[in-house]
């Protein structure tokens, strides 16, 4: 199980890292219904911070983004979404080998996926703090070359005399 596969499951809601009960059940090799079963059995185990279950409209949205092919697909169940810490209590609930490993992997994913996004933020701040940096320098050069210019135009003012000669 690669990192890129796995990163590719999971997806924004409600601005939470998720991973759907379809999919996991697919990485877990079992089906969707036996994964449900024992969360629902282990129900306690998984707050809300941990797994919810995805309403119509996010249903209806990852269908437009193909995310899902079509409702059907999900067999006229509503999916549940787990987060991070609902995918690492899974492992607890389906105690299989098999659990276990792609746990791991699951898991890498996620440190991989924060890691880029604090890379990111890192420089962003970076940029944001060069673009201020040079901003002001440029500023102080814009100053003063418009001041050099305003100097010229008074002094050309003062200097202007009448042109000798034939007219």
């Amino acid at each position: 199980m690669t990192h890129p596969t796995i990163q590719t499951k999971i997806h924004d809601i409600r601005g939470h890292k998720v991973m759907l009960d379809f999919d996991l059940a697919t990485l877990y090799e079992v089906e969707t219904r036996v994964l449900k079963q024992a969360v629902k059995r282990n129900i306690d185990r998984f707050p809300p911070d941990f797994m919810f279950p995805l309403t119509d409209d996010e249903i209806d949205q990852m269908v437009s983004q193909f995310v899902i092919p079509s409702k059907s697909y999900l067999g006229g169940a509503q999916p549940y979404a787990f987060t991070e810490q609902g995918v690492a209590m899974l492992s607890s609930v389906l105690s299989s080998k098999k659990a276990i490993e792609v746990n791991i992997a699951i898991m890498r994913a996620f440190v991989l996926m924060r890691q880029f996004a604090l890379t990111n933020i890192e420089l962003s701040a970076k940029l944001n703090e060069l673009e201020k940096k040079y901003d002001k320098q440029f500023k102080d050069i814009y100053e003063a070359i418009g001041y050099l210019i305003q100097k010229d135009q008074e002094e050309t003012k003062f200097t202007e005399r009448k042109l000798i000669g034939y007219k």
